[in-house]
């Protein structure tokens, strides 16, 4: 941070008493409690822990209500808190054969082993306005009244009748099955594998994913894409201690887990089938999840010999520029004092204009005197 004129850390600090009360607002309101957030607010603090790489609902919460409601902002404190901490071990590979689902849906086919779990979900809602929201606890009638038949602790996955015909490829680990590399720890070089480019996806602006994989459904890369499932739930999470040398359960997270599946023609080497895109992120993050998987798809063109012809098949053009907090900072920076630069860009400008000058400036011509005027001299 730079002081530019004299004063200028005073000026900062009236700053932070000014956000202290924007962050207020109204005292005659009462004020928000990081509980109500992230009790009340799950999707938004999902969005922020899927993108900090965090998985902490309070602490995501407590960054949403500094940041006043900017995502991008919390996810930036978030991730920030996050390289404080110190790393004790890795996790065993999360198994979601395993998820408690609250929520799994399939849309290749109707009647699938375990059964259609809508769950909590704005899919089937008209998008009207709930006057009836601005009521305190208009809520709770429809809270008592909420039920539905018990869903069973693990469901087969819908695509096992796929897999059981070898319509689809199958579910193996890269050539060799090497260790994923830790996108947090070490810098990418491109082209990157599968599973970093999964991380970056994962811990992508939704926003820009997003509208990556828009592209790709309006044909700027060629795919047809079927949600062929996407679940909600909580899978337990499993590490090794040195001193026991066998896996136990520490607790559990929260995630979101979808797979596309596509069609592919075949080639010389692979017969026709469906092929896979993949997508997991923290908590409840359908339509981000959704949107890493038909990406993760276009990325693999490379597998089955298909073209690279659209900007969503670059990985140096959608990875890097998918991170917020770097994307953030190098825009905002710009509100930073540039007086030095500028200047120098200033001077640079008015010697060219004068050198331009010089050049178009057409010097005066003389007049000859017309004919009418010699006679009548």
């Amino acid at each position: 941070m730079y002081v530019a004129v004299k004063g200028g850390e005073r000026a900062i600090e009236a700053s932070y008493r000014l956000l202290d009360a924007a962050r207020r607002g109204d005292p005659a309101v009462p004020e928000l409690q990081v509980g109500q957030l992230q009790q009340q607010m799950r999707l938004l603090v999902d969005r922020v822990m899927a993108e900090a790489s965090l998985h902490d609902p309070e602490l995501a919460a407590l960054a949403l209500k500094q940041a006043q409601g900017d995502a991008i902002e919390a996810v930036f404190l978030l991730r920030a808190y996050r390289s404080t901490l110190p790393r004790f071990g890795y996790g065993e590979p999360l198994d979601t054969a395993r998820m408690r689902a609250s929520r799994r849906i399939c849309a290749v086919f109707k009647d699938v082993p375990g059964g259609q779990v809508l769950g909590a979900t704005h899919d089937y809602t008209q998008r009207l306005l709930d006057f009836g929201l601005l009521c305190p606890d208009a809520g709770h009638a429809v809270i008592q009244a909420a039920s539905g038949a018990p869903v069973p602790d693990a469901m087969p996955s819908a695509l096992a009748a796929l897999a059981a015909e070898g319509l689809i490829e199958p579910q193996r680990p890269s050539a060799g099955d090497p260790e994923p590399p830790d996108i947090t720890r070490v810098p990418p070089s491109y082209p990157l594998p599968r599973t970093a480019r999964l991380q970056m996806l994962a811990r992508g602006d939704e926003g820009w994913v997003l509208g990556m994989a828009y592209s790709t459904q309006r044909g700027y890369a060629n795919t047809h894409p079927f949600a062929g499932e996407v679940r909600v739930g909580h899978v337990p999470v499993e590490i090794v201690p040195d001193e026991l040398g066998f896996p136990i359960e520490i607790g559990e997270v929260e995630l979101t887990e979808c797979q596309m599946i596509n069609q592919f023609t075949g080639s010389a080497d692979v017969a026709p089938q469906f092929t896979r895109g993949y997508g997991l992120a923290f908590g409840r993050s359908e339509r981000k999840t959704m949107a890493v998987s038909l990406v993760d798809r276009v990325m693999r063109a490379d597998e089955f010999g298909e073209d690279r012809t659209s900007p969503s098949q670059d990985q140096e053009f959608v990875l890097p520029h998918s991170d917020n907090v770097e994307a953030s900072g190098f825009v905002q920076h710009l509100k930073l004092p540039h007086y030095v630069t500028f200047e120098s860009e200033l001077q640079l400008i008015r010697a060219l204009r004068e050198a331009w000058d010089a050049r178009t400036t057409v010097p005066p011509r003389s007049v000859e005197p017309s004919t009418k005027e010699v006679c009548a001299k």
